[in-house]
């Protein structure tokens, strides 16, 4: 019986340590304004930043033990958990340095604070002093932040044995921190689809609001693609960078160079015009020393930092409020959507519909892509 105890007990926690990532956004219509001026942008940014720091600080009053538990985890890296924190302090400091400079036409959410550590003690005490009118905000944006955080921490405390997008290995990674503040970058994975299909549609979509946005596909579903007929049409005025070969990690695959190789071979050949030297890893796996054989090739590893989650059960609506959330909270980033999914394009269109007035950039997808 004590044998099958511990069996059973050992099953759960490998089951914590394989559980799936949580989907998490928030409802936008809790927020009691529109976002129609840049001014109330960073009215809801200055308040989305509060709230984050506020959990952000909760998380450093656990210990170890407490944070193992609350992650589902058998064991955490508490160093790299500790670089993430204060890689994200950071972030949470300078976006709210830019949020406060409309202080002057709207007060709310502006607070005296100069420092980190102000920002520190502000965060914790704030959510007592937002009167009736952000009232019915406050919790849900509490628990949203706080499910956000376990995101990020969670990947943190997997890294390096994990590799994903919550951390670089080296400074020729890219993930949006280097963007100027309001400028995101639209970006889809795991495409192209069959013709007709959803990436047919976002890319028609994207070239009727005179949008662009970096496309990374997928080698053999390009082949299939272009086996089917002609692929420059498809991504005309579009960026086209790569995932592989297949949808698969590559942080172990032992495939991986020929992987990358290949679908580079495939997308120089067959769209040169729309090429740009960008390798996005899926699920965020490379591998730590991969750094050589990327500069041979030429490439960068692209990754992101607000994940609009559109290939789990959030609806349409629900994951355009997530990218929207994450939005007013970092100001700035790479945003992932994908193309195979039919609720992306939907979401997207919801997304520029609620931030056409929010005086927000989108940056051109070549610029980016081409930039050293």
């Amino acid at each position: 019986m004590r044998i099958a105890f511990a069996l059973f007990a050992g099953l759960l926690s490998l089951g914590a340590q394989a559980a799936p990532a949580d989907f998490v956004s928030f409802d936008r219509n809790l927020w009691p304004e529109q976002l129609d001026s840049p001014t109330l942008f960073d009215v809801a940014s200055r308040a989305e930043i509060l709230s984050f720091a506020r959990v952000l600080h909760e998380s450093e009053m656990l210990d170890e033990q407490a944070l193992t538990a609350r992650l589902g985890l058998r064991q955490v890296n508490l160093p790299v958990i500790r670089a993430v924190r204060a890689r994200l302090w950071q972030r949470l400091w300078t976006s709210y340095q830019q949020a406060q400079q409309s202080c002057e036409q709207d007060a709310s959410f502006c607070y005296p604070v100069e420092s980190m550590a102000d920002l520190r003690t502000q965060s914790a005490t704030f959510a007592a002093d937002v009167g009736t009118f952000y009232s019915d905000w406050v919790e849900p944006s509490h628990q949203f932040h706080a499910r956000y955080l376990d995101e990020q921490l969670r990947k943190a405390a997997l890294f390096p044995q994990t590799t994903s997008e919550v951390e670089k290995l080296s400074g020729r990674e890219r993930n949006g921190e280097e963007l100027n503040d309001r400028m995101f970058l639209l970006t889809f994975v795991g495409g192209p689809g069959p013709e007709g299909s959803s990436t047919d549609q976002m890319t028609d979509y994207l070239r009727r609001q005179k949008l662009d946005a970096i496309f990374f596909v997928l080698g053999n579903r390009l082949q299939q693609r272009r086996d089917a007929g002609l692929v420059v049409p498809l991504y005309a005025g579009q960026c086209v960078g790569i995932q592989g070969w297949e949808y698969r990690s590559h942080a172990q695959w032992q495939g991986w160079q020929d992987s990358l190789r290949r679908s580079q071979a495939r997308v120089q050949a067959d769209l040169p015009e729309q090429y740009v030297p960008l390798f996005r890893p899926p699920y965020g796996q490379r591998r730590a020393d991969g750094e050589g054989f990327m500069a041979s090739q030429q490439l960068r590893v692209s990754l992101w930092d607000i994940d609009a989650q559109d290939d789990g059960p959030l609806s349409a609506e629900a994951s355009a409020q997530r990218v929207l959330t994450l939005m007013l909270l970092w100001r700035k980033g790479v945003i992932q959507f994908r193309d195979s999914q039919p609720k992306a394009q939907p979401a997207l269109e919801w997304l520029l519909q609620h931030t056409a007035q929010s005086g927000i950039g989108w940056e051109d997808c070549r610029e980016y892509g081409q930039r050293e």
